[in-house]
Protein backbone atom coordinates (compact mmCIF):
# COMPACT_ATOMS: atom_id res chain seq x y z
CA UNK A 1 0.00 0.00 0.00
CA UNK A 2 1.25 3.70 -0.41
CA UNK A 3 -0.26 6.74 0.69
CA UNK A 4 -2.44 7.20 -2.97
CA UNK A 5 -4.45 4.26 -1.23
CA UNK A 6 -5.71 6.91 1.31
CA UNK A 7 -9.82 7.34 0.53
CA UNK A 8 -12.50 9.75 1.00
CA UNK A 9 -15.09 6.67 -0.52
CA UNK A 10 -17.04 7.14 2.96
CA UNK A 11 -20.08 5.41 1.24
CA UNK A 12 -18.11 2.00 0.64
CA UNK A 13 -16.18 2.41 3.75
CA UNK A 14 -19.51 1.66 5.55
CA UNK A 15 -21.41 -0.57 2.58
CA UNK A 16 -18.56 -2.88 3.21
CA UNK A 17 -18.12 -2.48 6.99
CA UNK A 18 -14.36 -2.03 6.52
CA UNK A 19 -11.94 -2.68 9.72
CA UNK A 20 -10.65 0.97 10.85
CA UNK A 21 -8.69 1.77 13.48
CA UNK A 22 -9.27 4.58 15.57
CA UNK A 23 -6.10 7.36 16.70
CA UNK A 24 -8.45 9.34 18.44
CA UNK A 25 -7.84 9.28 22.10
CA UNK A 26 -10.22 7.40 24.29
CA UNK A 27 -12.45 10.03 25.85
CA UNK A 28 -13.09 11.22 21.98
CA UNK A 29 -13.39 7.75 20.70
CA UNK A 30 -16.25 7.25 24.14
CA UNK A 31 -18.36 10.32 23.10
CA UNK A 32 -19.08 8.77 19.65
CA UNK A 33 -17.19 6.02 16.97
CA UNK A 34 -18.51 3.67 14.55
CA UNK A 35 -19.21 0.08 14.86
CA UNK A 36 -16.30 -1.24 12.21
CA UNK A 37 -13.93 1.03 14.48
CA UNK A 38 -11.49 -0.11 17.44
CA UNK A 39 -9.31 2.16 19.14
CA UNK A 40 -5.83 2.50 19.20
CA UNK A 41 -4.65 5.84 20.37
CA UNK A 42 -1.74 8.38 19.49
CA UNK A 43 -1.93 9.80 22.72
CA UNK A 44 -3.74 9.07 26.18
CA UNK A 45 -6.64 11.50 27.65
CA UNK A 46 -4.03 13.36 29.93
CA UNK A 47 -1.18 13.27 27.31
CA UNK A 48 -4.02 15.23 24.46
CA UNK A 49 -4.96 17.27 27.48
CA UNK A 50 -1.03 18.34 27.69
CA UNK A 51 -0.79 18.93 24.14
CA UNK A 52 -3.84 21.00 24.10
CA UNK A 53 -3.27 23.14 26.84
CA UNK A 54 0.47 23.94 25.44
CA UNK A 55 -1.45 24.61 22.10
CA UNK A 56 -3.44 27.48 23.82
CA UNK A 57 -0.38 28.82 25.71
CA UNK A 58 2.45 28.25 23.34
CA UNK A 59 1.19 27.58 20.20
CA UNK A 60 1.24 24.76 17.32
CA UNK A 61 5.14 23.97 17.40
CA UNK A 62 5.79 23.57 21.09
CA UNK A 63 2.44 21.07 21.02
CA UNK A 64 3.85 19.13 17.99
CA UNK A 65 6.94 19.34 20.11
CA UNK A 66 5.46 18.52 23.43
CA UNK A 67 3.83 15.46 21.66
CA UNK A 68 6.74 13.73 20.42
CA UNK A 69 8.13 14.09 23.57
CA UNK A 70 5.22 12.14 25.81
CA UNK A 71 5.18 10.00 23.01
CA UNK A 72 8.39 8.59 22.75
CA UNK A 73 10.92 5.94 23.54
CA UNK A 74 9.08 2.37 24.68
CA UNK A 75 5.55 4.22 24.78
CA UNK A 76 5.93 4.97 20.86
CA UNK A 77 6.94 1.75 20.64
CA UNK A 78 3.87 -0.08 22.03
CA UNK A 79 1.80 2.16 20.40
CA UNK A 80 3.57 1.11 17.11
CA UNK A 81 3.07 -2.11 17.86
CA UNK A 82 -0.41 -2.42 18.84
CA UNK A 83 -1.10 -0.42 15.35
CA UNK A 84 1.21 -3.11 13.64
CA UNK A 85 -1.20 -5.86 15.56
CA UNK A 86 -4.29 -4.07 13.98
CA UNK A 87 -2.75 -4.04 10.80
CA UNK A 88 -1.80 -7.48 10.33
CA UNK A 89 -5.20 -8.56 11.49
CA UNK A 90 -7.01 -6.31 8.80
CA UNK A 91 -5.07 -5.77 6.33
CA UNK A 92 -7.92 -4.35 4.14
CA UNK A 93 -8.57 -1.44 6.75
CA UNK A 94 -8.12 2.13 7.35
CA UNK A 95 -6.61 4.50 10.08
CA UNK A 96 -8.22 8.07 10.98
CA UNK A 97 -7.99 10.91 13.38
CA UNK A 98 -10.41 13.58 14.02
CA UNK A 99 -9.64 15.73 11.10
CA UNK A 100 -7.71 12.99 9.22
CA UNK A 101 -4.72 15.78 9.52
CA UNK A 102 -1.46 15.52 11.48
CA UNK A 103 -2.65 12.51 14.27
CA UNK A 104 -3.35 9.90 11.60
CA UNK A 105 -0.08 11.45 9.16
CA UNK A 106 2.26 10.75 12.21
CA UNK A 107 0.34 7.26 12.79
CA UNK A 108 0.48 6.54 8.87
CA UNK A 109 4.23 7.88 8.86
CA UNK A 110 5.30 5.63 12.32
CA UNK A 111 3.87 2.72 10.48
CA UNK A 112 5.88 3.26 7.37
CA UNK A 113 8.72 3.58 9.25
CA UNK A 114 8.22 0.01 10.67
CA UNK A 115 7.73 -1.19 7.21
CA UNK A 116 3.87 -0.81 6.97
CA UNK A 117 2.55 1.13 4.40
CA UNK A 118 -1.51 1.38 5.61
CA UNK A 119 -3.73 4.07 4.28
CA UNK A 120 -5.92 6.86 6.17
CA UNK A 121 -9.41 8.10 5.95
CA UNK A 122 -8.65 11.82 4.02
CA UNK A 123 -11.13 14.35 6.22
CA UNK A 124 -10.96 11.83 9.10
CA UNK A 125 -13.89 11.32 11.49
CA UNK A 126 -15.27 14.30 11.01
CA UNK A 127 -15.77 14.30 8.16
CA UNK A 128 -17.31 10.51 7.68
CA UNK A 129 -19.67 11.76 10.76
CA UNK A 130 -20.51 14.74 8.49
CA UNK A 131 -21.38 11.98 5.69
CA UNK A 132 -23.86 9.96 8.02
CA UNK A 133 -26.01 13.07 9.10
CA UNK A 134 -26.30 13.97 5.87
CA UNK A 135 -27.11 10.21 4.73
CA UNK A 136 -29.66 9.65 7.26
CA UNK A 137 -31.10 13.02 6.34
CA UNK A 138 -31.12 11.78 2.29
CA UNK A 139 -32.45 8.49 2.69
CA UNK A 140 -35.25 9.32 5.61
CA UNK A 141 -36.72 11.77 2.63
CA UNK A 142 -36.14 9.41 -0.11
CA UNK A 143 -37.47 6.14 0.86
CA UNK A 144 -40.56 4.63 1.44
CA UNK A 145 -41.21 3.72 4.77
CA UNK A 146 -43.39 1.45 6.52
CA UNK A 147 -43.88 1.07 10.27
CA UNK A 148 -45.06 -2.20 12.45
CA UNK A 149 -47.09 -1.23 14.99
CA UNK A 150 -49.09 -3.31 17.20
CA UNK A 151 -50.11 -3.64 21.39
CA UNK A 152 -47.13 -4.43 23.78
CA UNK A 153 -46.32 -7.84 23.67
CA UNK A 154 -47.31 -8.50 19.99
CA UNK A 155 -43.65 -9.86 18.61
CA UNK A 156 -43.43 -7.31 16.16
CA UNK A 157 -39.35 -7.52 16.75
CA UNK A 158 -39.89 -11.34 16.10
CA UNK A 159 -41.62 -10.25 12.82
CA UNK A 160 -39.18 -7.55 11.56
CA UNK A 161 -36.16 -9.58 12.29
CA UNK A 162 -37.30 -11.82 9.45
CA UNK A 163 -37.79 -9.34 7.04
CA UNK A 164 -34.45 -8.10 5.20
CA UNK A 165 -36.14 -4.52 4.58
CA UNK A 166 -36.48 -3.94 8.46
CA UNK A 167 -34.43 -2.18 10.62
CA UNK A 168 -34.33 -3.09 14.38
CA UNK A 169 -34.29 0.10 16.26
CA UNK A 170 -34.26 -1.06 19.67
CA UNK A 171 -31.47 -3.58 18.58
CA UNK A 172 -29.60 -0.68 17.60
CA UNK A 173 -30.03 1.14 20.56
CA UNK A 174 -29.99 -2.07 22.57
CA UNK A 175 -33.42 -1.63 24.94
CA UNK A 176 -36.41 -3.54 24.38
CA UNK A 177 -38.46 0.35 24.06
CA UNK A 178 -40.76 0.33 27.27
CA UNK A 179 -39.97 1.39 30.25
CA UNK A 180 -39.02 -2.49 31.26
CA UNK A 181 -36.53 -2.53 28.39
CA UNK A 182 -33.00 -1.53 30.17
CA UNK A 183 -30.79 -4.64 28.73
CA UNK A 184 -27.78 -5.44 30.46
CA UNK A 185 -24.88 -3.99 29.06
CA UNK A 186 -26.45 -0.24 29.02
CA UNK A 187 -26.91 1.94 25.93
CA UNK A 188 -24.44 3.04 22.97
CA UNK A 189 -24.11 7.11 23.48
CA UNK A 190 -26.56 9.06 21.33
CA UNK A 191 -23.85 9.53 18.53
CA UNK A 192 -22.80 5.59 18.42
CA UNK A 193 -26.73 5.31 17.71
CA UNK A 194 -27.03 7.79 15.10
CA UNK A 195 -24.31 6.46 13.61
CA UNK A 196 -25.11 2.50 13.03
CA UNK A 197 -28.67 4.16 12.05
CA UNK A 198 -27.47 6.00 8.97
CA UNK A 199 -25.37 3.02 8.28
CA UNK A 200 -28.45 0.37 8.62
CA UNK A 201 -30.45 3.18 6.54
CA UNK A 202 -27.49 3.29 3.68
CA UNK A 203 -27.26 -0.45 3.21
CA UNK A 204 -30.97 -1.28 2.62
CA UNK A 205 -30.97 1.67 0.52
CA UNK A 206 -28.39 0.37 -2.10
CA UNK A 207 -28.85 -3.41 -1.29
CA UNK A 208 -32.91 -3.43 -1.51
CA UNK A 209 -33.82 -0.09 -3.88
CA UNK A 210 -37.10 1.25 -4.28
CA UNK A 211 -37.93 -1.42 -1.42
CA UNK A 212 -40.07 -0.50 1.37
CA UNK A 213 -38.00 0.05 4.72
CA UNK A 214 -39.65 -1.53 7.91
CA UNK A 215 -38.91 -0.11 11.47
CA UNK A 216 -41.16 -1.08 14.43
CA UNK A 217 -43.19 1.65 15.79
CA UNK A 218 -41.47 3.64 18.28
CA UNK A 219 -41.74 6.68 20.67
CA UNK A 220 -38.84 9.88 20.27
CA UNK A 221 -36.69 7.84 23.06
CA UNK A 222 -35.65 4.16 22.61
CA UNK A 223 -34.44 4.39 26.32
CA UNK A 224 -32.04 7.26 26.50
CA UNK A 225 -31.24 7.05 22.21
CA UNK A 226 -33.13 9.48 20.70
CA UNK A 227 -34.64 9.06 17.06
CA UNK A 228 -33.08 11.49 15.03
CA UNK A 229 -35.80 13.93 14.11
CA UNK A 230 -36.41 13.64 10.49
CA UNK A 231 -36.70 9.98 10.50
CA UNK A 232 -39.58 10.49 13.44
CA UNK A 233 -41.49 13.03 11.00
CA UNK A 234 -41.13 10.32 8.58
CA UNK A 235 -42.49 7.16 10.82
CA UNK A 236 -45.52 9.82 12.30
CA UNK A 237 -46.81 9.97 8.55
CA UNK A 238 -46.24 6.59 7.42
CA UNK A 239 -48.57 3.78 6.54
CA UNK A 240 -48.83 1.13 9.25
CA UNK A 241 -49.05 -2.34 9.63
CA UNK A 242 -51.33 -3.38 12.50
CA UNK A 243 -50.02 -6.83 14.03
CA UNK A 244 -52.86 -8.10 16.22
CA UNK A 245 -52.55 -11.12 18.58
CA UNK A 246 -54.54 -11.91 21.96
CA UNK A 247 -54.00 -11.25 25.34
CA UNK A 248 -52.88 -14.59 26.21
CA UNK A 249 -50.33 -14.22 23.29
CA UNK A 250 -48.99 -10.83 24.18
CA UNK A 251 -48.36 -11.99 28.21
CA UNK A 252 -46.27 -15.03 27.21
CA UNK A 253 -44.37 -13.32 24.76
CA UNK A 254 -43.48 -10.53 27.25
CA UNK A 255 -43.30 -13.54 30.28
CA UNK A 256 -40.71 -15.35 27.70
CA UNK A 257 -38.89 -12.04 26.61
CA UNK A 258 -38.93 -9.69 29.64
CA UNK A 259 -38.56 -12.56 32.38
CA UNK A 260 -36.88 -15.75 30.95
CA UNK A 261 -34.62 -14.01 28.29
CA UNK A 262 -33.92 -11.15 30.31
CA UNK A 263 -33.02 -12.90 33.77
CA UNK A 264 -30.78 -15.22 31.25
CA UNK A 265 -28.78 -11.89 30.10
CA UNK A 266 -28.25 -11.13 33.49
CA UNK A 267 -27.06 -14.32 35.21
CA UNK A 268 -24.67 -15.09 31.50
CA UNK A 269 -22.64 -11.23 32.99
CA UNK A 270 -23.21 -11.68 36.47
CA UNK A 271 -23.57 -15.04 37.52
CA UNK A 272 -26.46 -16.90 39.14
CA UNK A 273 -27.07 -15.53 42.07
CA UNK A 274 -25.62 -11.76 41.61
CA UNK A 275 -27.44 -11.79 38.23
CA UNK A 276 -30.72 -12.95 40.10
CA UNK A 277 -30.37 -10.11 42.63
CA UNK A 278 -29.50 -7.38 39.25
CA UNK A 279 -32.58 -8.71 37.61
CA UNK A 280 -34.92 -8.04 40.93
CA UNK A 281 -33.93 -4.64 41.27
CA UNK A 282 -34.04 -3.62 37.35
CA UNK A 283 -37.46 -4.66 37.51
CA UNK A 284 -38.46 -3.42 40.82
CA UNK A 285 -36.83 -0.15 39.04
CA UNK A 286 -38.97 -0.08 35.89
CA UNK A 287 -41.97 -0.67 38.02
CA UNK A 288 -40.82 1.92 40.05
CA UNK A 289 -40.25 4.71 37.08
CA UNK A 290 -44.12 4.27 35.83
CA UNK A 291 -45.64 5.03 39.45
CA UNK A 292 -47.02 8.13 38.96
CA UNK A 293 -48.82 7.04 35.72
CA UNK A 294 -50.27 3.58 37.58
CA UNK A 295 -51.36 5.16 40.49
CA UNK A 296 -50.53 4.53 44.51
CA UNK A 297 -52.53 1.68 44.65
CA UNK A 298 -52.10 0.25 41.19
CA UNK A 299 -48.30 0.65 41.41
CA UNK A 300 -48.82 -1.53 45.39
CA UNK A 301 -50.56 -4.03 43.94
CA UNK A 302 -48.29 -4.97 41.24
CA UNK A 303 -45.36 -4.65 43.48
CA UNK A 304 -46.63 -6.86 45.70
CA UNK A 305 -47.61 -9.58 42.68
CA UNK A 306 -43.77 -9.10 41.36
CA UNK A 307 -42.31 -9.33 44.79
CA UNK A 308 -44.10 -12.94 45.35
CA UNK A 309 -43.38 -13.52 41.64
CA UNK A 310 -39.41 -13.19 42.47
CA UNK A 311 -39.59 -15.14 46.03
CA UNK A 312 -41.28 -17.99 44.06
CA UNK A 313 -38.75 -17.34 40.83
CA UNK A 314 -35.68 -18.16 43.56
CA UNK A 315 -37.07 -21.65 44.02
CA UNK A 316 -37.30 -22.53 40.36
CA UNK A 317 -41.16 -21.44 39.62
CA UNK A 318 -41.34 -17.90 37.56
CA UNK A 319 -45.20 -18.65 36.26
CA UNK A 320 -46.27 -16.00 38.76
CA UNK A 321 -44.48 -13.26 36.90
CA UNK A 322 -47.63 -13.50 34.12
CA UNK A 323 -50.09 -12.16 36.66
CA UNK A 324 -48.47 -8.51 37.22
CA UNK A 325 -47.39 -8.80 33.58
CA UNK A 326 -51.15 -9.41 32.25
CA UNK A 327 -52.20 -6.80 34.87
CA UNK A 328 -49.50 -4.26 33.10
CA UNK A 329 -50.54 -4.93 29.52
CA UNK A 330 -54.36 -5.41 30.11
CA UNK A 331 -54.93 -1.59 32.48
CA UNK A 332 -51.59 0.19 31.36
CA UNK A 333 -50.23 -0.27 28.10
CA UNK A 334 -53.63 -1.09 26.03
CA UNK A 335 -55.53 1.79 26.64
CA UNK A 336 -52.61 4.06 25.75
CA UNK A 337 -51.75 1.99 22.42
CA UNK A 338 -55.26 1.99 21.80
CA UNK A 339 -55.83 5.61 22.66
CA UNK A 340 -52.77 6.55 20.12
CA UNK A 341 -54.11 3.88 17.63
CA UNK A 342 -57.50 5.62 17.22
CA UNK A 343 -56.11 8.84 16.65
CA UNK A 344 -54.08 7.11 13.58
CA UNK A 345 -57.10 4.74 12.21
CA UNK A 346 -56.22 6.52 8.10
CA UNK A 347 -52.61 5.76 8.17
CA UNK A 348 -53.84 1.90 8.47
CA UNK A 349 -52.55 0.31 5.23
CA UNK A 350 -52.81 -3.77 6.56
CA UNK A 351 -53.94 -5.27 9.95
CA UNK A 352 -53.86 -8.96 11.10
CA UNK A 353 -52.08 -11.32 12.89
CA UNK A 354 -48.37 -11.41 13.03
CA UNK A 355 -48.17 -14.46 10.31
CA UNK A 356 -50.99 -12.34 8.20
CA UNK A 357 -48.80 -9.15 8.56
CA UNK A 358 -45.83 -11.42 7.24
CA UNK A 359 -47.62 -12.22 4.38
CA UNK A 360 -48.64 -9.53 3.50
CA UNK A 361 -45.18 -7.55 3.66
CA UNK A 362 -43.48 -10.89 1.98
CA UNK A 363 -46.11 -10.17 -1.24
CA UNK A 364 -45.90 -6.49 -1.37
CA UNK A 365 -42.66 -5.33 0.10
CA UNK A 366 -40.32 -7.67 -1.61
Amino acid sequence: MTQADDTRDYLQLFLDDVPLMDTRAPVEFARGAFPMAVNRPLMTDHEREQVGICYKEQGQAAAIELGHDLVSGQTKQQRIEAWLDFCREHPDGYLYCFRGGMRSQICQQWLRDAGCDYPRVIGGYKSMRRFLIDATESVTAAAEILVVAGHTGAAKTVLLEQHPGAIDLEALAHHRGSAFGRRVGGQPSQIDFENALAIALLKRQHRRPGRPILLEDESRLIGRCALPLSLRQRMQSAPLLVVEESLASRVDHTWRKYILDKLWEWQAVHGDAEGFAAFSQDLRDSLYRIRRRLGGERFEYIGQIMDRALREQLDGQAELHREWIRELLENYYDPMYEYQMARQADRIRFRGTREEVQAFIERDCG
